[in-house]
């Protein structure tokens, strides 16, 4: 899909279709009245007859219109005028995205963009609608042996002033760059177990290293040995998938500035283990890995944006399989860090190699770490499919990601971690436990994790809820990229 701008107005540029929206109460945004005017009131005449679509999405595609340079006029409803959000303006977008894809339309004129949001720029929108358009135009096809039918639409164009037109040709950049990192991670997300494996996922960080001049470096069994990780090797010790430690480094800003480091869990199958999960719907365990693939597409979108900011990606990647040599329920393991973990449930297993590859982020002396992970399903229970679950106790860092969430609309919600949860995690036989009961399993998760994070400023991201879809519209939904990227943007500026 190709974007680009083109000064002039929507209705005298020459195009497959001129997409122009109208509001709940028949008020035709600005475009809309422009086109209506040059078409001698053909839309004027549509809202007399009750032919205009205002519910948001609803849409109606008007042929043979007289008077413009182009071929279809699609009418896109916006709902109530002073409710558009950001939100709404996506969902406009994709119904008119696929309308128009549908339509044999090669080409189109997007005027949506023009929409007032409070908070929002022409800009700002333009972003909204791009990734709202790839959004819409993303296909998980690959491994079918008959692919879905192709779409005619290829080009969207946004009609701009010239004076805005550099404004607006930087945030398509922008965007594009973004939309490519949400992509990368989606594809990985949906990809089988067997194919997207630990090995994979070190394969494409070097093909990202090399794409966009990284520098990868992936850290093997013995090395992991060598590092005294007995956390993290205690996980995929049943698995016949070598584990990987990856480190993948972009640096864009000056040379001695400490970086972002984002830390993804990356378990590409989970069984749970000797404590096994049950049957049903165990074949989303291999979205386990969304941690790891969000950090490979924030890497991927930062460094085609090309931020002005130092960031390292460490990502443990491993499978979580039962077998004769898997770790058990009792087991004692030691951690990178010294400190010993009484493992009661084999299936939270994730916190275990993340907090080695947290205890490894030390070196890298770091501004602030966020790790990012498909962590607990107590977090689906506590905030569903909407926000993604943050803990931190950095006020400042909390204020910064949310205003990250915010700018992306990318939800999250900041969830409690107080000391009196560590309670939960006492063990008699180690330094901790792996778990601490039902009760806030979200939070006493999170307060493990924490335990290895004393060194630097850290966040912890539960996106178990946000990272994919389940049901009819199954698969990978990219977050939290839109969320890390605004965040790391925010940094660089």
């Amino acid at each position: 899909m190709e974007f680009s701008t083109k000064a002039g107005t929507p209705d005298r540029i020459k195009s497959g279709c001129v997409v122009v929206g109208v509001y709940a109460d028949g008020k035709l945004s600005p475009a809309a009245s422009l086109v209506d005017a040059a078409a001698n009131g053909a839309l004027t005449s549509a809202a007399k007859r009750d032919d205009l679509p205002v519910k948001r999405g609803a849409i109606l595609m008007m042929t043979g219109v007289a008077g413009l340079a182009t071929e279809r006029v699609l009418v896109v409803g916006l709902g109530k005028r002073d409710e558009l959000k950001t939100k709404g303006l996506a969902e406009a977008t994709r119904a008119a995205v696929k309308a128009l894809d549908a339509s044999g339309a090669g080409s189109a004129l997007f005027t949506l963009a023009e929409a007032s949001i409070a908070g929002m720029s022409a800009a700002d929108n333009v972003r909204t609608v791009i990734l709202a358009a790839r959004e819409a135009l993303f296909r998980s096809d690959e491994l079918k042996s008959q692919k879905e039918d192709a779409g005619s639409l290829t080009k969207i164009v946004f009609p701009v002033e010239k004076l805005e037109a550099p404004a607006i040709a930087a945030s398509i950049a922008m965007a594009t760059a973004l939309a490519n990192g949400c992509e990368l991670t989606k594809r990985l997300g949906n990809l089988p177990p067997n194919i997207c494996t630990p090995t994979y996922l070190a394969d494409t960080a070097k093909q990202i290293a090399k794409d966009w001049d990284l520098k990868a470096e992936i850290l093997d069994r013995k090395q992991m040995e060598t590092l005294r990780m007995g956390s993290f090797l205690a996980v995929t010790k049943s698995s016949a998938q070598p584990p990987k430690l990856i480190v993948l480094t972009y640096s864009g800003g000056k040379s001695k500035e400490a970086p972002v480091v984002l830390v993804g869990k990356g378990i590409t199958f989970d069984t749970g283990g000797i404590s096994l999960k049950p049957g049903d719907s165990m074949d989303e365990m291999k979205y386990d890995m969304c941690g790891a693939g969000s950090v490979l597409g924030t890497l991927r979108a930062v460094a085609e944006m090309g931020l002005k900011i130092n960031v390292v990606g460490v990502i443990p990647t491993c499978e979580n399989m039962p077998g004769g040599d898997a770790a058990r329920p009792g087991d004692v393991v030691t951690s990178m860090s010294g400190q010993t973990i009484e493992i009661l449930n084999t299936d939270a297993e994730g916190r275990l190699i993340l907090c080695d590859a947290l205890t490894y982020s030390e070196r890298f002396k770091p501004a602030a770490v966020i790790d990012i992970a498909t962590l607990t399903g107590a977090c689906v229970i506590a905030l569903g499919h909407v926000n993604s679950g943050l803990f931190t106790q950095d006020d400042e860092l909390a204020t910064e990601l949310l205003a990250a969430s915010k700018t992306a609309g990318d939800a999250a919600w900041r969830m409690p971690i107080e000391d009196d949860y560590q309670e939960a995690l006492k063990s008699n036989f180690a330094d901790m436990a792996n778990i601490g009961g039902r009760p806030g399993g979200s939070i006493t998760a999170a307060c493990f994790l924490s335990r290895y994070t004393k060194a630097y400023r850290w966040a912890h991201l539960d996106i178990a809820g946000t990272a994919w879809k389940s049901g009819a519209n199954k698969g990978a939904t990219g977050r939290p990229v839109p969320l890390l990227t605004a965040f790391l943007e925010a940094r660089a500026a």
